[in-house]
């Protein structure tokens, strides 16, 4: 019954590893750095990098100028509208509430799915889509402090996040039968570092901190976290998503996010000694077998659709 793209489900797994580990990233930075600053940088060095691999011509982005109003739309759910509403709801309310939003992300991407792509997701897969969130709210909500529930507009605004992620990945399905998954990639990483480091710009200009702009960038912590949010968590992983989205149905990929929380979880075990909890490993019970109930109910008549020449 599954949907067999390995290709494709390899990539939706890598995708997972890359954003996974960015949370250690940038938990560090952040105590130097804005967020929306933070943000700047990031998306400025993915696209220094996806242009420079456009000058050299290792990738090639052929999309006329009056088709990019097209995907524009895509870039504004992600990364624009994403960020800001995780960010900003997350300063409002509580890392823990933020990650039980994101974790709705599947609700919102299957969805989607069956209202604008017209995909049909049997109840077996429903059922193991449902069993992965489970697994990250438990996690979650374990987690989360005194501070849950205290802020309803802050909440209001971190619902934003798991709306925009729906939105992406269906849209990043409908235009795969368009564009290359790279074309996708190289527009969202460049209206992202537009967007972020002007809005950083006019924050500091508006404080009158211009002198400051480029201090945190002193810091080996901060500069760390840049590279490797930029290349592995921007460039390379948006990549592997939009690619595994020109593949496989967006039901099928929206389980896969679900790996991050487990790998964020795990990362911080490990490399930064966090404490270990029943609550981690029935989650982690949860997503794995949710993201393979998703991948084996996945109907067999789906057919793969190629990736645009």
């Amino acid at each position: 019954m599954s949907q067999k793209d390995p290709v494709a489900i390899f990539a939706a797994i890598g995708m997972a590893f890359f954003f996974g580990f960015s949370f250690i990233f940038t938990r560090s930075a952040l105590e130097y750095i804005e967020p929306i600053h933070f943000l700047g940088f990031r998306f400025l060095l993915a696209a220094l990098v996806v242009n420079f691999l456009r000058l050299i011509g290792i990738i090639k982005i052929n999309i006329p100028l009056r088709r990019w109003k097209e995907i524009m739309i895509l870039a504004f759910f992600q990364p624009v509208l994403y960020f800001i509403c995780e960010t900003i709801g997350i300063q409002m309310t509580s890392a823990s509430e933020g990650g039980m939003m994101v974790a709705l992300i599947p609700i919102f991407t299957v969805t989607m799915a069956a209202i604008f792509l017209g995909e049909k997701t049997p109840w077996p897969q429903v059922f193991s889509i449902i069993l992965s969130v489970t697994g990250v709210l438990i996690i979650g909500f374990m987690q989360a402090t005194q501070e849950i529930g205290q802020n309803f507009f802050g909440l209001l605004v971190l619902l934003g996040a798991p709306f925009s992620g729906g939105a992406f990945s269906n849209l990043s399905r409908y235009f795969s039968r368009n564009f290359k998954p790279i074309e996708l990639t190289y527009i969202m990483m460049n209206v992202g570092a537009v967007f972020f480091l002007g809005l950083s710009l006019v924050q500091h200009l508006y404080r009158g901190q211009w002198s400051d702009f480029l201090q945190p960038l002193e810091e080996p912590v901060v500069l760390a976290a840049i590279f490797y949010l930029a290349i592995f968590s921007s460039v390379v992983a948006f990549f592997l998503i939009n690619f595994a989205l020109s593949r496989l149905p967006a039901s099928q990929v929206s389980a896969f996010p679900s790996l991050t929380t487990l790998i964020a979880v795990s990362s911080g075990v490990l490399i930064l000694g966090e404490n270990l909890y029943w609550f981690h490993l029935l989650g982690a019970v949860l997503i794995i077998f949710g993201v393979w109930g998703t991948n084996y109910f996945t109907p067999r008549q789906f057919e793969k659709r190629p990736v645009p020449k």
